[in-house]
């Protein structure tokens, strides 16, 4: 069956039924999407997946719930959630980010405020979730190092692909970064976090707000959000956004530094789940070559 028949299909199933057209959508690296073209209503975008990842049940639930949570709690400007059930997703549509620096200049205020009205003591999530086809553990717990080491990085040394990629050199250097992250970064109170926020993940609202799609919310380190960001081709009118944000957080000057580090789960995560990791596995073993020996 063709990615827009079954995406027909699934929204016939969630009771959509004046579906004319549907318009494959590119660009998402774990989903089939599309636009839904409607006789009687505004197109939708909808989402689903050809062969679900096991025990994937509550993925798309937990999207719209960390959708919801990004809006309510912390004033984002999320897509509606139309339709959340155990094998689709339907959401209003938004557009394509604009080209210029003020976009990026008003979301640097957007996510400051996300990060900074959502501050409390605890890392986690009530739920697990999902980033992209792996389920991502939430477990509630004070310490924000233990947090990220056991959930956010050493999780994926099991996973084959991660097994296949990294030398025992370099599991073993991983280990022993995270037995210095107290060192390495600053002990920061968790605030909400998207959890998967590239420049893809940023599109905007009719007006020209910045809008967020495709999370994997948690309360987490501000800066694990920032980092997706800066490491991943950030636009360039992007560039302004770094600087307002900085500001607006009153970041210290070595931030950037930090970066490397905190964007090796995504980096972990992109080798674990897809045969082409666009250089992942190259850029987590030169972030990791100054543990690979003992101190």
């Amino acid at each position: 069956m063709s990615s827009t028949a079954l995406l027909t299909e699934r929204l016939l199933r969630a009771g959509i039924r004046d579906v004319v057209t549907v318009e494959p959508v590119t660009g998402g690296l774990a989903a089939l999407a599309g636009t839904a073209h409607r006789r009687d209503a505004p197109p939708v975008f909808v989402k689903t997946f050809a062969h679900a990842p096991d025990s994937a049940e509550d993925i798309f639930v937990a999207e719209a719930e960390g959708l919801n949570a990004l809006r309510e709690l912390g004033g984002q400007a999320t897509p509606e959630v139309i339709v959340a059930n155990h094998e689709v997703l339907v959401l209003s549509m938004l557009r394509p980010r604009p080209r210029s620096e003020a976009f990026w200049e008003q979301f640097a205020h957007a996510l400051a405020h996300l990060h900074t009205s959502t501050a409390q003591p605890r890392f986690g999530w009530h739920r697990d979730n999902w980033l992209g086809r792996r389920r991502q553990t939430n477990s509630w717990t004070d310490d924000g190092f233990a947090f990220f080491a056991e959930h956010r990085l050493l999780r994926w040394l099991s996973e084959p692909r991660v097994e296949a990629a990294l030398a025992p050199q370099d599991r073993a250097a991983l280990e022993r970064l995270c037995d210095r992250l107290a060192e390495l970064l600053p002990d920061r109170p968790a605030c909400l976090t998207h959890g998967d926020l590239w420049a893809q993940n940023v599109l905007a609202t009719a007006d020209g707000r910045a809008a967020l799609i495709d999370p994997a919310v948690s309360y987490m380190w501000a800066e694990v959000d920032l980092a997706h960001l800066w490491t991943t081709a950030p636009p360039p009118e992007s560039r302004r956004f770094f600087d307002a944000y900085a500001e607006l957080t009153a970041a210290d000057d070595g931030w950037p530094a930090r970066m490397p580090i905190l964007q090796l789960r995504q980096h972990l995560a992109v080798v674990a789940q897809f045969d082409d990791d666009w250089g992942a596995a190259e850029t987590i073993r030169a972030t990791l070559a100054p543990f690979r020996t003992r101190p």
